[in-house]
């Protein structure tokens, strides 16, 4: 073989495998757990204002959002855009609802980091297991370019999920929760958005006077207590384990509720235990995505719920007990 042939094959074989090498940090890039890491930091850290429409079922809804995040800790307003006005103020974990029809304010403490997605995967979530999830295709939502995830479930227990990624950021500009017919049970999507602008004070003020308003705290409504307990679910949907387990007073009752809180890593399911009371319900319940099941075991009422298929939460309901 000639000088000429050894270096033409020589600078071959380089050009490859550099070719090779950029292939494969674009595939590390491209890893959908490197890109649902980067949505996570995103919803915790990215401030915007922009509109959102939210579909469940039949509904849709037009809500405008103002969301900033200053030392960890988030500043909101979501406003209405039909109906009755309603206005969401958010400052840290005090959220403040805003009623101007019925010239009423409720307030209540959240600990969610998203008021729109808040069921959005952690870095708990089994894939493999559990789910599947890939990276689908580019697309555009907002006017901006997208990297679109798709996390299919492995059983009929558990959704699978659509999440349009902003490329620059990792935000997520919109997420679609899939039933077992592969259509779309709730859809958020952002009509247009401003990401990581300067947010002013007054954006972030209430649009009414709520001076004469009547106001209700229900800031305190649950006292709770961690505690161990002797509660097990004996057919439990694969996959999913227990996160937490406490005991709640809720408002008007002297009586705590044992709450035994379950997840996979991206659905959850609460389980509510209470002793057996007058007119207790019993059987399924639903509303759009999330449902909910009765029992009666023993003595005590069940009640398991979240935003999971209804037999999901009809089977750990009814399979209960007390150890």
């Amino acid at each position: 073989m000639s000088f000429l042939h050894r270096q033409t094959l020589s600078e071959f074989v380089l050009v490859c495998s550099s070719l090779l090498m950029v292939s494969a940090a674009l595939a590390d890039y491209d890893e959908p757990r490197e890109w649902l890491n980067r949505m996570g930091a995103a919803v915790q850290s990215t401030s915007y204002e922009g509109t959102v429409i939210r579909i469940r079922g039949s509904e849709a809804e037009a809500l405008k959002v103002v969301h900033q995040v200053v030392d960890g800790v988030i500043r909101e307003k979501v406003v209405s855009q039909e109906g009755n006005g309603l206005e969401i103020i958010r400052n840290g974990s005090e959220v403040h609802c805003i009623l101007p029809d019925r010239k009423s304010v409720l307030v209540e403490e959240w600990d969610d980091q998203s008021t729109l997605f808040s069921t959005l995967p952690s870095s708990e979530i089994r894939f493999g297991n559990e789910y599947d999830v890939s990276i689908v295709r580019e697309d555009r939502v907002a006017g901006r370019q997208t990297k679109l995830l798709a996390i299919r479930p492995h059983d009929s227990y558990r959704y699978g999920y659509r999440i349009w990624l902003d490329t620059a950021t990792g935000f997520p500009l919109q997420t679609e929760l899939i039933g077992d017919d592969g259509s779309a049970i709730e859809q958020v999507m952002f009509a247009e958005i401003s990401l990581n602008k300067d947010i002013h004070a007054s954006a972030l003020a209430p649009s009414y006077s709520t001076e004469n308003y009547q106001w209700f705290n229900q800031s305190a409504r649950h006292v709770t207590r961690s505690v161990d307990t002797d509660w097990v679910c004996e057919d439990m949907p694969r996959g999913f384990k227990v996160i937490a387990t406490h005991e709640e007073k809720m408002p008007g009752s002297e009586a705590f509720v044992t709450h035994i809180l379950y997840s996979d890593g991206l659905a959850n399911v609460s389980v509510f235990i209470a002793q057996m009371g007058e007119g207790s319900s019993q059987g399924p319940s639903s509303v759009s995505g999330s449902n909910s099941f009765s029992a009666v075991v023993g003595d005590h009422h069940v009640t398991a719920v979240g935003e999971v298929p209804a037999i999901t939460v009809e089977q750990i309901a009814t399979s209960m007990r007390a150890r």
